[in-house]
């Protein structure tokens, strides 16, 4: 593990001393760990170099807030997710009022493939809000038990990188 010193204004350490406060962080060497791997994650999935980077398998939530009022928007959108329903983990939709709804979005799969996707879904006319959080993994296949006496069953692990 390597030291790295660094100087940062008086209101940027009370605004990472707040940040590991609210968070539960013992030290700020884990919290500047954390929001450098976040930052990182973001810059090599999300940032210009995204596309030089190769492909690679990552977790992301997608969510975003729309006016079901807006023209056809539902159908719109329950099209986008059966046309690419092998990203699709798990949805979950709210209203928020008589109008508008939240719908979150657990995606996996190509990091280009979910990127576009959920570019698509937040371009839509009607999307108000939306926003894409990244998670980089690595799929281990395997086979073993999970309990003594069963017989052992091939299955994916799914193990965050960084």
């Amino acid at each position: 593990m390597q030291r790295v010193t660094i100087s940062m204004s008086d209101a940027l350490a009370e605004a990472l001393d707040a940040f590991m406060a609210e968070n539960g962080y013992a030290n700020r060497s884990e919290a500047v760990r954390d929001l450098a791997r976040l930052g990182l994650g973001r810059h090599g999935l999300e940032g210009a170099d995204a596309a030089k980077a190769g492909p690679g398998q990552c977790l992301a939530t997608l969510s975003y807030v729309y006016d079901h009022d807006v023209r056809e928007i539902p159908r719109r959108l329950t099209q986008a997710y059966h046309g690419h329903h092998d990203l699709s983990v798990a949805t979950l939709h709210v209203h928020l009022d008589h109008e508008h709804c939240l719908e979150v979005a657990v995606l996996r799969g190509e990091s280009a493939e979910i990127r576009a996707f959920a570019q698509g879904v937040i371009a839509e006319r009607g999307v108000r809000h939306g926003q894409v959080t990244y998670v980089p993994i690595d799929i281990e296949e395997g086979e073993h038990r999970h309990e003594a006496g069963t017989a052992a069953e091939p299955h994916a692990h799914i193990h965050p990188k960084g």
